[in-house]
């Protein structure tokens, strides 16, 4: 099974959902005696930090849910030290079997375009062997520059088994400004969800999905319900649940009636359910994993998924 929507609806099949935690290190909401341990003043101690916070989250949601996202940009303010974890964090998911969207939101020309890819996917070639670096099984991309320069990520992605989810209309309070801008009558989201949509139907799986998803926020689930109308056939990647507003009814227009075709991630409010000081916090992570699966399953079709 290399396609990468047939690798993904058969995961949310297997746990029974399509909750994707988020993995979002912050030093300053780290538990305490975590960061305790690290405290030599140092990148390299945070980036430490960070990976075993992440990969202890792993541990604790890998019987639960079917993906995790890592968010680069936490783990490369640690410098050098922190991609090292960043690269440590997805391996350890992997080997736990959960599926993965690095979230870097790349997006370049040509050459630079094809080195992203890559080292998102297929690795790197040297001398005739090919690295992994990432490793991946999913890329966040911006569309801003056109076919061109998402053919390269759309080429690496086909030819490793692997998926892209592109920024549609994104979740934060300004996305607006230019998302809804208005060109030959519609909103400038509108005109990215139908390229998306003709990317994705090049390359359709088993169950009907294609290998290039969308981006589109919880928070507007006006605008979600409308680039479903459009994308039929595509699998999204919804956040802004949960810690940024967005709630479970808001995200139901994401799923097709089945339960399939949206992933819903959840960050702050499944990692930092807890206080600082919390000796359990990996039991208020748990219990946090668990809350959030059920209301999902309550108010979107997600709930008529059943575990295989």
């Amino acid at each position: 099974m290399n396609h990468f929507a047939d690798r993904f609806n058969a995961a949310v099949r297997a746990r029974g959902n399509a909750v994707c935690v988020g993995l979002d290190p912050r030093w300053e909401s780290l538990p305490l005696n975590l960061r305790q341990r690290h405290t030599d003043g140092t990148l390299d101690a945070m980036a430490r930090a960070f990976e075993a916070f992440s990969c202890r989250i792993v541990d604790v949601v890998a019987p639960l849910v079917p993906v995790v996202k890592p968010q680069s940009a936490f783990f490369e303010m640690c410098g050098p030290p922190g991609m090292l974890a960043l690269q440590r964090v997805l391996r350890h998911a992997r080997e736990l079997g959960l599926l993965t969207i690095l979230d870097a939101k790349r997006n370049d020309i040509a050459s630079t375009a094809t080195a992203y890819a890559d080292a998102a996917f297929a690795g790197s070639a040297l001398d005739g062997r090919v690295h992994p670096v990432w490793d991946a099984d999913a890329l966040t991309i911006n569309p801003y520059l056109g076919r061109d320069a998402v053919e390269p990520f759309i080429q690496s992605a086909r030819k490793s088994g692997r998926g892209l989810f592109v920024l549609v209309r994104t979740s934060n309070p300004g996305a607006g400004q230019f998302q809804d801008l208005v060109c030959d009558g519609r909103p400038v989201y509108q005109h990215v969800a139908e390229a998306v949509a003709a990317w994705n139907r090049e390359h359709l799986g088993q169950d009907g999905f294609g290998d290039v998803g969308a981006v589109v926020g919880a928070t507007h689930p006006t605008e979600l319900s409308a680039v479903r109308k459009v994308l039929p056939e595509a699998i999204f990647l919804v956040p802004g649940y949960g810690a940024q507003g967005g709630t479970a009814r808001d995200v139901a227009p994401a799923f097709r009636e089945d339960g399939l075709g949206a992933v819903v991630n959840s960050s702050r409010g499944i990692i930092f359910a807890f206080p600082p000081e919390n000796p359990d916090w990996e039991g208020a992570v748990l219990q946090a994993t668990r809350k959030t699966i059920a209301d999902l399953a309550a108010a979107t079709p997600m709930g008529r998924l059943t575990v295989r």
